[in-house]
């Protein structure tokens, strides 16, 4: 990828590889073996201003190309990266930890993504109506807006900016990208490819940063929106900032997803798929199973083929054959999720399965995965969002119980039900507050010409990710109205 181990990161801006402004870094590790990737430059506002004035100087330029020519940029990009998916997939796996297989779907997801924004010539288009009054025509067009950002999180670095800005661009906008400053090797890699295919200078930029980078962001004046991945805090934290600027924003926050199984439910499958939902990316996902709530007769035997699967799982590092759960992303990742494991324990929760006492790699961040019963709505597991290999069940005497439970929760980002029946799926689909639904799905995950988002305390805005929606939230609307 023509990264040496060890070297200081550079931003790309308006067309050039240039360094940071500032000397402040962030060390970035592999969180298996704790070896040196790189080193991250926490960047400045002068960091950030050189992004967007760049990005700025690039807009009318490309809002001028046709959306013809535009996407052809998008067609080249999405070749380079199935030419060069595996060494992405390896790279997300080196710096993030996931097993290599995730590694591979979420690069496929992310490739998805370029795929689905190569249709903006079809979905970019307006409405017309002729004499809508006597000698009046009325036509509605989608335009660009201008620069764009995205501030990235650290469970999907490749996949989850390629959400926002080939969306973006194909609309005609301009770019800034800040990943997390935990996984910036991924974007480094992507950003190469970019400056490969050719898009003219400042219509796509990258910038590496923390905090102050982030609120310089939210804070410019020349930046016309903003999409946010992350903790539900943070999601509040950047909607409310950048909209008090005067910004559009799509924050997509945290997640205490819930998953029903019905006595009727194939548990086998249910079981498999809670498993895989619960620990896979070492629960480090905004999807991931939380709290299971088994109704009536199907809980002791959930539990039992539950357990048997969290102990068959094998840990260690993602690049390893036939590894299942890779380590959490830092040390202090990981002491957050121990401390919510010992607050269930403190507060009565039963514990089935210990991941403290798994067997685990000497180096690495590692954590066993952790099985909680007898969970009450009032439990701090039950209310926090974990982001960890944790897993809680919250047994129910019926569907309108769990119904209720998951309607008092602040989050709503994912759930589902496993049943046989009809009559529950259709009452679940109709009631449930999370905005990705699933039925006898461990994992809600939206293809990307759906929307992606949740809604309550895991969503602010009101344009989602990816989709259709994005074409909304990526341009603005003009209605012209003509006498001739």
């Amino acid at each position: 990828m023509g990264i040496g181990k060890g070297e200081l990161l550079k931003n790309y801006v308006g067309g050039e590889w240039i360094p940071s402004t500032v000397s402040r870094v962030e060390e970035v590790k592999n969180p298996a073996t704790e070896e040196l990737l790189a080193r991250c430059p926490l960047g400045s506002v002068e960091d950030a201003a050189a992004a967007v004035a760049a990005a700025r100087a690039a807009f009318p330029g490309w809002r001028e190309t046709p959306v013809q020519d535009r996407i052809q940029f998008l067609f080249r990009l999405k070749q380079s990266l199935e030419d060069h998916a595996e060494e992405l997939a390896v790279i997300v796996t080196e710096e993030n930890g996931k097993t290599l297989p995730e590694s591979r779907g979420s690069v496929r997801r992310g490739i998805q993504m370029v795929e689905a924004a190569c249709g903006a010539p079809s979905l970019l288009m307006g409405q017309s109506l002729e004499e809508v009054a006597r000698g009046i025509d009325c036509e509605s067009v989608r335009q660009p807006m201008g620069v764009f950002a995205c501030i990235a999180p650290f469970n999907f670095p490749a996949m989850v900016p390629l959400w926002f800005y080939p969306f973006a661009v194909a609309c005609g906008n301009t770019f800034v990208c800040k990943p997390s400053e935990k996984v910036p090797l991924s974007q480094q890699f992507l950003f190469r490819r970019i400056e490969e295919v050719g898009f003219p200078g400042g219509v796509l930029n990258l910038v590496n940063g923390g905090r102050e980078l982030t609120d310089a962001l939210l804070d410019h004046p020349d930046v016309e929106g903003i999409s946010f991945v992350g903790s539900s805090p943070v999601a509040k934290h950047v909607y409310t900032r950048a909209a008090a600027a005067g910004k559009r924003v799509q924050a997509l926050g945290g997640a205490k997803n819930f998953l029903i199984v019905m006595p009727d439910a194939d548990l086998d499958a249910a079981a498999a798929a809670i498993t895989e939902s619960a620990f896979g990316c070492a629960g480090e996902r905004c999807l991931a199973a939380s709290i299971v709530l088994p109704v009536g007769a199907s809980h002791s035997e959930l539990r039992t083929k539950i357990a048997a699967r969290m102990k068959s799982l094998r840990l260690g590092n993602g690049r390893e054959e036939g590894v299942q759960l890779g380590p959490l992303i830092s040390a202090e990742h990981r002491t957050r999720v121990v401390e919510f494991v010992e607050s269930g324990v403190q507060e009565g929760a039963e514990l089935v399965v210990d991941g403290r006492d798994a067997e685990l790699p000497e180096r690495g961040h590692f954590l066993g995965p952790t099985l909680f019963d007898r969970v009450t709505p009032s439990m701090r597991i039950a209310q926090e969002e974990i982001f960890g290999p944790v897993l809680s069940l919250m047994p129910v005497s019926a569907l309108e119980e769990a119904l209720e439970i998951i309607h008092d929760h602040p989050l709503a980002n994912a759930s589902s039900i496993f049943t046989t029946s009809g009559s529950a799926a259709r009452q679940f689909k109709y009631r449930v507050d999370a905005s990705m639904a699933g039925v006898n799905i461990g994992v809600a995950a939206p293809m990307s010409f759906f929307g992606f988002g949740g809604a309550k305390g895991s969503f602010f805005g009101d344009l989602k990710a990816h989709g259709r929606e994005c074409f909304d939230f990526f341009t603005d609307r003009k209605v012209v109205i003509s006498r001739w």
